[in-house]
């Protein structure tokens, strides 16, 4: 429990004394500005709107994934239940605001997406610390994820914005569940398909960053498009990890 409490409270720590650190650093507006504007059959920001149906396929597997994955307490499953059930609420969250970026619609987008890394790491906490406290751990995990967004709307809307808080919290979970990987040994096999996970989504961002890049490159596809379809790849490895594990 010393190595679970080292866990989950050091890399806590680490992001909470960097936010202390750094200036708040509001939203930029020229974010919603991106660079696959095109418009298809009347859609504006085509591709950006419909690339989110990655996710909903994706979603839709896990549920079904679930049905035959390996638990050893059939309550286990409740994390994963979140986990897809908003990933799919990512896909229409994400869709409305590409339809007709700004920040009141940028909050649905944001919003499934940490409740799905709360959801995660509640997973992880249960499957490689305590079942126990895995489930504890999931309605505060929510309520943080959850907070941090609209925190960020909040202080938008008094002119003082701060988006912050939002990232810190997925960097803390990925903190969280590498080192938990590293100091506990897992309960299933496949575990380390949590890597690819990990990997993947740090690609999706990277590839947000150089979306007016990519998209010069061919003007066939922006860098945000490949976002949506290398995080529903990231979230494909749950899926994939859930059907092949077993209970070691």
């Amino acid at each position: 429990m010393r190595r679970g409490w080292v866990a989950l409270l050091l890399p806590a720590c680490a992001v909470a004394l960097a936010l202390m650190l750094l200036p708040p650093i509001p939203q930029p507006q020229e974010y919603h500005h991106f660079a696959d504007a095109r418009v298809f059959f009347g859609m504006p920001n085509f591709l950006d709107v419909v690339s989110n149906l990655a996710f909903l396929v994706v979603a839709a597997l896990g549920l079904i994934a679930l049905h035959s994955a390996s638990f050893a307490d059939s309550k286990e499953r409740w994390p994963y239940v979140l986990f897809f059930i908003a990933l799919a609420t990512t896909a229409f969250g994400s869709a409305w605001y590409h339809f007709a970026p700004d920040d009141a619609r940028l909050f649905w987008d944001r919003l499934p997406i940490n409740i799905c890394f709360a959801a995660l790491l509640s997973a992880v906490i249960a499957e490689r610390i305590s079942f126990r406290a895995g489930l504890v751990a999931l309605p505060p995990l929510f309520a943080t994820g959850a907070g941090t967004v609209w925190y960020w709307l909040w202080s938008e809307m008094r002119g003082a914005g701060n988006v912050l808080p939002y990232f810190a919290f997925q960097l803390y979970v990925l903190l969280a569940i590498l080192l938990m990987m590293h100091l506990f040994p897992p309960r299933y096999r496949r575990g380390e398909d949590l890597y690819r996970v990990v990997m993947l989504y740090g690609a999706a961002l990277a590839a947000e960053l150089l979306d007016r890049h990519i998209f010069s490159l061919w003007q066939i596809v922006s860098g945000h498009t490949l976002k949506h379809l290398l995080a529903a790849l990231a979230a494909y490895q749950v899926v994939r990890m859930l059907r092949l594990r077993r209970l070691i």
